[in-house]
């Protein structure tokens, strides 16, 4: 049995296939790490292009409204998971850093790449 989501099946499968390919025609930089994301790597390669939600669905976030979603590499996109962003200090120094595309973004804590302060959300 697939996995319910809303890329493949429900209400709200005609406008987030929509919203992802305007995000995908004019957006190029990972919304979590910051960096440059490469359309011609595909899954299941770490780096390979795909749909974030800002706020995740487990924590109330819209399906497909275009404010919701951003570019992510596969990577960046399963190591933010359904996760806030609890301790300023540690995305305040994990965005100083530089990321090794190769390696991946590091923090003292837990390897997750930070963008943005997800105590907005």
């Amino acid at each position: 049995m697939k996995k319910n989501t809303p890329s493949r099946y429900g209400t709200h499968r005609a406008s987030y296939n929509a919203n992802k390919k305007r995000i995908f025609a004019t957006q190029s930089i990972c919304g979590i790490c910051g960096k440059p994301v490469d359309f011609t790597l595909k899954y299941p390669n770490k780096w390979a292009a795909t749909i974030d939600h800002i706020i995740p669905l487990a924590k109330g976030g819209h399906k497909s409204d275009l404010d919701n979603l951003q570019l992510a590499h596969f990577y960046c996109n399963r190591m933010k998971s359904d996760k806030f962003l609890i301790d300023n200090k540690l995305g305040n120094s994990a965005k100083n850093k530089k990321i090794n595309p190769q390696e991946g973004p590091q923090t003292s804590e837990k390897k997750l790449p930070l963008s943005a302060d997800w105590n907005n959300f």
